[in-house]
């Protein structure tokens, strides 16, 4: 923004601040935000502030115009929401006559200030838990200006090279003294390089094209070919130590680094990693970290020598014919200034191959994990043809960053060539004028081609940089990711009893679209809470909130007087069961994925669970008994018997809180029965959590929490809501008469 405008605007807030220090003094607002339209969406400058009791609204068309102040009570602003139009945003009231009336308007650019204003405001009224809407923070790239994407501060497109180096010199700490020494031979080997060269002048000029050629000695010469080829020998040795030193630290790096990730994701929010494909994520923890690994392995190490080379050679060749090296170093500044603006476009160009290659990874990952269902409704074929349709596009950018790539280098290679040619000419010259040997040829030729070498391998290196930086940025952007669902510190360990208290708890997975709004509501050990509603009410998302796959947005869960938050993650999940209604299995053993609640437990713990589930007498009928292993996800097994399996892992981790998410609503009666028996026995002595499709198996539970639209609609047992001819009553009148349909 220009000077002049921000200058302008901040004026105009001066002017609309002071307006309303006419009503409200010199009490400080609680919060403020900006508007800029009028209700027939004219542009203007608009302020409004919050105090506790009052809301004003004060706006003004331009500089030292009019301001026009309205001012509201905060009392008397019911039903506060805000509805999105079309590029426009409004803040409404319900008066008390039930009309809404308009209180701003705004553009796209102030939407989220006014819908934090909203919240606030609402949750002011209502008595809720008040907490200041932080400001937005600086969510862009303050190189490129490009949004980083939520909960990330690093620049896809630029890469954050500042941060990343960072992270980059931190993981390489533990590995100093390794590198230090990898250094140090990196200059020792840069140097015998170097002295090659003078090895053959002193070869040629002093022992084969000396004037005295003749009468040097059969030793005197083998001197010299013995000093050669023990300088090469030991330049190779050191080379050799000095890679197994490099590989060795890069390997362990590269291990940490994947650790890292992997540890990142698994405590990303389950909101978080939805943002995410699977196939995204596979990628950048297997075929990013190789990318890493393989430039740390051997480009750092060829960067390092070749660079360490240029430069010894350039010195060397300043201090014994400074002209010679402007002539050889001449077009090399042209060539830097092409490979700049190359590698900029470049960049592009592996970014968007990323993002292809990325997609049919997605693409493969759906389509196996979803191989049931591409047979059941026979589209193989189609899969086929849309991942085909993946790797072509993905085939084709490549072919073109290649083909590019290919055009571009023969004409760089060209241009550095020339100084090359240049000095060829002039050490010619030189030599045909008597002011230099051959030996100073062959000295110069070989110098030329030290300093050559590293230029065209710096030339084909952009390639391998903007591909490994592509990489890394998309390593570090999961790494670097903020937390929304974190241990605060020092969190405890608590040994849960059993009592949920829910005080005003609102919640929306965009924070501005409430699922759950104002729920308030006890429970105790031994108490099995049923959550009944319409399909979209809120019951799934209300248990995600008991195993804090996401945080609440205002108000609070308590277990036990403790703030779920300030529960350690690991010490709640711990203590917490949950049977869903699509059991996921992992490949394994029967006995492994009933272990997985509690891997340290004995064998016969295991079985005495499996028993209690009712899973231990289909297991023992198998050939492998509980050594069978189940196909991926559990799908060599019938619903019954994965649902058996879940309830024999709940009961073996011996939860203080359990959730049932539609435990039996996909199985048949029968099989219903037997694992609602299975139930009984777990849910003793717990504090039970219980969603079900069929009502009816809800009719023994302490109390039914009934959600409409994210509210507590009806609360009591199941003969008092009956009683009551509500909801619940609807509901459960509704399965009666499809019941009776179905007979």
């Amino acid at each position: 923004m220009p000077f002049k405008r921000k200058k302008k605007q901040n004026l105009i807030a001066l002017a609309l601040k002071e307006k309303m220090m006419t009503v409200i003094g010199e009490e400080i607002p609680i919060y403020n935000f900006r508007f800029d339209l009028t209700n027939d969406n004219k542009r203007i400058f608009g302020l409004c502030a919050m105090t506790k009791d009052y809301f004003l609204v004060a706006k003004t068309e331009k500089k030292n115009a009019e301001v026009f102040l309205e001012v509201y009570k905060t009392e008397e602003l019911y039903d506060v929401q805000y509805t999105k139009l079309y590029g426009t945003i409004t803040l409404e009231y319900r008066n008390a006559d039930g009309n809404l009336c308009e209180l701003c308007r705004a553009t796209s650019r102030y939407a989220e200030e006014l819908m934090d204003g909203a919240d606030f405001l609402y949750n002011l009224n209502k008595k809720l838990e008040v907490n200041v809407p932080e400001k937005r923070k600086n969510k862009v790239c303050p190189k490129c200006g490009r949004a980083y994407r939520r909960g990330s501060n690093t620049c896809l497109h630029c890469g954050g090279a500042k941060k990343i180096l960072l992270h980059m010199i931190k993981l390489a700490k533990p590995y100093l003294p390794r590198l230090l020494f990898a250094m140090v031979l990196f200059f020792v080997v840069s140097g015998l390089n170097i002295l090659v060269p003078q090895i053959n002048k002193i070869l040629i000029d002093e022992r084969i094209k000396a004037p005295n050629a003749a009468q040097i000695g059969f030793v005197s010469l083998l001197v010299v070919v013995i000093a050669l080829a023990v300088t090469q020998l030991v330049t190779r040795l050191l080379s050799i130590l000095r890679n197994v030193l490099l590989i060795g630290t890069s390997n362990k790096m590269v291990v940490k680094i994947r650790s890292m990730l992997f540890g990142k994701i698994q405590k990303m929010s389950i909101g978080r990693i939805s943002e995410h494909t699977a196939g995204d994520l596979i990628t950048r923890v297997t075929s990013d970290t190789n990318v890493l690994n393989e430039f740390l392995t051997y480009d750092i190490a060829e960067i390092a020598q070749q660079a360490i080379l240029l430069v010894g050679v350039i010195t060397v060749m300043a201090i014994k014919q400074p002209l010679m090296t402007l002539l050889a170093v001449l077009p090399c500044p042209l060539v830097i200034l092409m490979f700049n603006i190359i590698n900029k476009f470049m960049h592009k160009l592996y970014r968007r191959q990323w993002f292809v290659d990325m997609r049919a990874s997605s693409i493969l990952h759906d389509i196996f994990q979803g191989i049931r269902v591409v047979k059941v409704f026979g589209m193989e074929k189609t899969e086929t043809d849309k991942y085909d349709a993946a790797v072509k596009k993905d085939c084709e950018i490549k072919q073109q960053n290649e083909t590019l790539w290919n055009l571009i280098i023969p004409g760089a290679n060209f241009l550095m060539g020339i100084g090359e040619y240049i000095v060829l000419y002039f050490v010619c010259f030189k030599i045909l004028g008597q002011e230099m040997t051959l030996g100073d040829l062959t000295l110069m030729t070989s110098y030329i081609s030290l300093i050559y070498g590293p230029l065209r391998y710096f030339s084909r290196l952009p390639r391998k940089i903007v591909r490994t930086a592509t990489s890394i940025a998309k390593i570090f952007e999961i790494i670097d990711e903020e937390e929304d669902v974190a241990d605060v510190e020092n969190a405890k360990n608590i040994d849960i009893q059993g009592t949920v208290e829910f005080k005003n708890v609102c919640f929306g997975y965009d924070r501005h679209e409430r699922v759950l709004n104002d729920i308030s509501f006890e429970a105790h050990k031994g108490e099995m809470i049923g959550i009944v509603g319409h399909s979209g009410a809120g019951k799934s998302t209300l248990i995600n909130l008991i195993m804090r796959l996401y945080d609440v947005d205002s108000g609070s869960i308590l277990i036990d007087g403790v703030d779920i938050r300030d529960i350690s993650q690991e010490s709640l999940r711990r203590q917490t069961g949950v049977v869903l209604q699509e059991t996921f299995l992992f490949t394994g053993t029967i006995y492994d994925n009933i272990a997985y609640a509690k891997p340290d437990a004995p064998r016969d713990e295991v079985i005495r669970a499996a028993k209690l589930s009712g899973a231990h007498k289909f297991i023992i009928k198998l050939a492998d008994g509980y050594n069978t292993v189940v196909g991926e996800r559990g799908y060599t097994l019938s619903g019954g018997e994965r649902q058996r399996i879940a309830i024999a892992r709940a009961i073996l981790g011996n939860p203080k809180i359990l959730i049932l998410d539609e435990a039996t609503s996909a199985l048949d009666t029968k099989t219903e029965k037997g694992i609602q028996d299975a139930l009984a026995l777990l849910i003793q002595n717990r504090t039970t959590f219980a969603i079900a499709h069929r009502l009816s198996t809800l009719r023994n539970a302490t109390r039914l929490i009934v959600l409409d639209k994210g509210e507590i609609a009806e609360i009591g047992t199941h003969d008092e809501l009956i009683r009551k001819q509500g909801i619940y009553f609807g509901l459960v009148m509704a399965q009666r008469q499809m019941a009776k349909m179905d007979k």
